[in-house]
């Protein structure tokens, strides 16, 4: 069975990505698709339910300030259309961030630091600001890596995605993460719940 995923942007696809390459046997993901932000997602919904017909798609995006996954999803997809069986919808809550946050072993390896690590990332209001924070007194090369210089607009320095996705494939665990974040615990089974449906199919 071929996937593909579907993101908000580079972070998130290589969480994604990381999801399925854990799986056992792997599976051959053909195809990424991603802009910034989660209009991207939402816009083509049809897309991703006529690419669904003929091959698995692991659609991931942050839950940000939606009340809930499943009124999320329903706005998206509405309430009462059956989602195609290859098409895996799963929301981060809320943010990827609180994924990463979860697995406190990997995060006191970038971070040189164990202090302020949150128990429950899941119920964090703002993730991606908890992590910059931390951030904030780490080693220099991931604090510059990481956080935004003063002058600038954006809200994280410019390495941010790509240090932290090379920190995904190598350093974090998804099934240790797992312990503290219930959404990634369900995300997970129901990803190797349907890799096993596909796979007979």
């Amino acid at each position: 069975m071929y996937w593909n995923v579907a993101t908000e942007d580079e972070l998130s696809e290589s969480v994604a990505e990381r999801l399925l390459r854990s799986l056992s046997p792997p599976v051959e993901l053909v195809n990424r698709f991603r802009r910034r932000g989660f209009g991207y997602l939402r816009k083509n919904a049809g897309k991703w339910r006529s690419l669904a017909r003929t091959q698995a798609v692991l659609l991931l995006t942050d839950l940000d300030r939606a009340a809930c996954p499943p009124g999320l999803i329903s706005e998206w997809f509405g309430e009462h259309t059956r989602m195609p069986d290859r098409l895996l919808v799963r929301v981060a809550v809320r943010e990827a961030e609180s994924w990463l946050l979860a697995d406190h072993e990997a995060m006191r390896s970038l971070l040189d630091s164990h202090s302020g690590l949150p128990d429950a990332p899941d119920t964090l209001p703002d993730p991606k600001q908890t992590l910059l924070t931390l951030a904030r007194q780490a080693p220099r090369e991931v604090r510059l890596g990481l956080v935004r210089q003063e002058g600038t607009r954006l809200r994280q320095a410019l390495r941010y995605n790509s240090l932290l996705s090379e920190w995904v494939f190598t350093e974090w665990e998804p099934e240790r993460a797992a312990k503290r974040s219930e959404s990634l615990r369900r995300a997970i089974h129901r990803i190797k719940e349907r890799a096993l449906e596909f796979s007979g199919k």
